[in-house]
């Protein structure tokens, strides 16, 4: 089985960070997040508050740039050794899915976005949880993430074997499962 790419994307809170962590770690996959990245990339710890709001701070668009050029090498690092890897952000543009469409053609590896859901409400509850924990990672608030829905381009030029949609409001265990199941029938 060659190396893949497995993409998690979706807006704050949809639960793609938790998923993605989950199968990464159930297949020993290496696993990459924008979140932490653009922090690391800004000499900031991965819970340090930035309080920044969409397009300030660390998240500029030549910030943002930064991060994802930065995931798109470590992609393409990891399927040169022949080994498939997890990528965890928003990739709300369908720019960015170009990029590593292209990066996985390049590398030979199939590609996979797994697009994370949840409705209103159980965003809104995921955000204040969120709030409240000291070791979280996002800096995503009520407000960015609905402008992040005004912005969000779908992914509509992805074809139906390498997009799956989430409904992320089930247990972690469960979606894990159903996700496993569905990239065994992809293959």
């Amino acid at each position: 089985m060659p190396a893949s790419l497995y993409v998690f994307m979706g807006m704050i809170a949809s639960g793609k960070s938790t998923l993605a962590k989950a199968f990464a770690r159930e297949f020993s996959l290496p696993y990459y997040n924008t979140d932490v990245v653009r922090k690391e990339l800004a000499g900031k710890s991965p819970e340090s508050r930035q309080g920044s709001s969409l397009n300030q701070g660390i998240y500029t668009p030549e910030f943002s740039r930064l991060t994802y050029d930065t995931l798109l090498d470590y992609a393409g690092r990891e399927l040169a050794l022949h080994r498939s890897v997890v990528l965890d952000g928003s990739y709300h543009r369908r720019a960015e899915r170009q990029r590593l469409m292209q990066r996985a053609a390049e590398c030979r590896a199939p590609l996979f976005f797994i697009l994370c859901r949840c409705d209103d409400e159980e965003t809104a509850r995921r955000l204040a949880l969120r709030a409240k924990n000291p070791h979280a990672v996002s800096d995503g608030t009520w407000e960015i993430y609905q402008r992040q829905k005004e912005s969000f381009e779908f992914p509509d030029e992805l074809s139906p074997s390498s997009l799956i949609i989430m409904d992320t409001s089930g247990s972690v265990a469960v979606l894990l499962r159903k996700l496993t199941d569905i990239l065994a029938k992809n293959r």
